[in-house]
């Protein structure tokens, strides 16, 4: 079994132990129009974008995604098709592969009115530095908005990878990112996260079945609020469950934005259709 079908069966298996053991978090009671296109802040790192982030690893590994199986041209539609309609935030990683399309993308829009993000999964300082400066030719821009340690598990990940987050500071000092942080994938990095005064921006896995989460929702929650408290930018994703609650949207984004505590989410569509489905049920959902 690899690492990640590791990740996917012990998220799955999650999920189901939260399933058996309770009924759904209770949904909150959202008291405000939202859309997706609100311009929001993300944390105190000075960035302001879209509240929908457009995803671009939809089951992503192995430089290869649902979205970037549309292929370049089909895939920076997509993003331009959202920018048309006010979407701002371009959420790519290496293990995507999805910057070729961003780059593309990004030839048809001002650099500045868009935020975009990826991640790498560097280890060691080398390896980092090597990926900031090959992310910037293969996206075509000089700088990065936000650039995250990918997929971390290890709780004591501040530790063990000083040596990049040293390296992502020195780049954020240069100007070449403006904002680092990461993503986590167990409970225990997402703890070392929100107690890390360097973590700026964090991509938390949340929906309302704990479905591909780091725990339950109530226990993801709670470490949310330490995040919130400590001002960083909170990105939400699963939070359709990687396809869990495609059937289910409402109820997925309800959660979401009732929560109060993410600046912005990502969900990846996989067509136009789809793309402006989710926007409409976003601003459907306290209609």
């Amino acid at each position: 079994m690899n690492r990640r079908q590791f990740l996917t069966v012990s998220a799955t298996g999650v999920a189901g132990a939260w399933l058996s053991s309770a009924s759904l978090a209770a949904l909150p009671q959202v008291s405000q129009r939202f859309s997706a296109s609100d311009t929001v802040a993300l944390g105190h790192t000075g960035i302001r974008t879209s509240r929908l982030a457009m995803g671009t690893g939809t089951v992503g590994s192995g430089h290869h995604s649902h979205q970037t199986a549309l292929g370049i041209k089909g895939l920076s539609e997509l993003l331009l098709n959202g920018y048309d309609h006010g979407l701002r935030f371009f959420d790519a990683a290496d293990s995507y592969g999805s910057h070729p399309h961003v780059a593309e993308a990004l030839k048809h829009v001002p650099r500045d009115k868009v935020t975009v993000l990826t991640k790498t999964w560097a280890r060691d300082p080398k390896t980092a530095r090597e990926d900031l400066d090959r992310f910037r030719r293969e996206l075509g821009t000089d700088y990065i908005d936000i650039c995250l340690m990918h997929c971390l598990t290890e709780a004591n990940w501040t530790e063990q990878y000083r040596g990049v987050m040293d390296v992502f500071s020195e780049a954020k000092q240069k100007g070449i990112i403006r904002a680092h942080g990461c993503s986590c994938h167990s409970i225990e990095a997402l703890r070392a996260a929100a107690n890390s005064p360097w973590v700026e921006v964090d991509l938390v896995r949340i929906n309302p079945i704990g479905s591909y989460m780091d725990a339950d929702p109530p226990t993801v929650v709670s470490v949310m609020r330490e995040m919130r408290a400590a001002g960083k930018g909170i990105i939400g994703m699963k939070i359709l469950g990687q396809g869990t609650m495609r059937n289910r949207q409402d109820e997925a984004l309800k959660f979401a934005l009732g929560l109060g505590l993410l600046d912005a989410f990502t969900i990846g569509a996989e067509s136009k259709a789809e793309q402006e489905d989710l926007i409409r049920r976003i601003g459907a959902v306290n209609a």
